[in-house]
């Protein structure tokens, strides 16, 4: 049985895989770190607070592996301080709680294009984060980069709702994902047995699920 962390489970694609670790028979206990409450569900312990560094830091609940679904864009964060805290650092701090706590496996949703080289702040970003869980060296890593995500938010994101149906016929890795078959494809990963220590699954690998 396994006792697992989950930040950002109340976000798009987290919501979905929260629903599916609580399906799962193996995992016992879901610790679920936010900043909104959750309603009351089997096997989550919810514990809340504004900032997910105050819940992280003195959190002593061994831990079998985590699992990161953080993410936002520059219009949500409001600057790039914000968005910074909200994409690393939080991401980071997880990484370090999650290994603190006994975590051997931890599956972080990261971003098509990835990159400390590009030119792009918002897939800069995502490249120091993803080259600092590296520098963790963790027994396993699993960094999933999807492309623009397809499914229903509490809040509309403007210009994907705009450029959706673009994404939605675009070849490989461009190609649009559901928010549930990223969460999907997480569970595979979190479940199944591997001797890679690294694994990047771009968004052109991700299975679609029949629409």
């Amino acid at each position: 049985m396994s006792r697992v962390l989950i930040t950002g489970a109340t976000g798009l694609i987290g919501r979905h895989l929260l629903r599916r670790l609580i399906a799962e028979p193996s995992v016992s206990e879901i610790i679920a770190l936010t900043r909104r409450k959750l309603p009351e569900m089997d096997k989550v312990t919810n514990l809340v607070e504004a900032d997910l560094t105050d819940l992280l830091r003195p959190l002593k609940t061994p831990l079998d592996m985590a699992f990161c679904c953080l993410g936002s864009t520059m219009r949500e964060a409001g600057s790039r301080e914000a968005f910074i805290h909200v994409d690393y650092t939080l991401v980071v701090d997880t990484a370090i709680a999650s290994q603190r706590l006994g975590a051997k496996h931890l599956l972080v949703v990261s971003a098509h294009g990835a990159s400390s080289r590009s030119p792009f702040f918002y897939n800069r970003v995502k490249g120091k984060m993803e080259e600092t869980l590296r520098q963790k060296q963790w027994p396993r890593l699993t960094l999933i980069r999807p492309s623009l995500l397809l499914g229903e938010r509490g809040r509309k994101r403007g210009a994907e709702s705009l450029f959706a149906p673009l994404f939605k016929v675009l070849p490989g890795n461009w190609r649009a994902v559901a928010a549930d078959d990223v969460a999907a494809v997480m569970m595979r990963e979190a479940f199944s047995a591997s001797s890679r220590r690294v694994t990047v699954i771009e968004s052109g690998e991700i299975p679609r699920s029949v629409p």
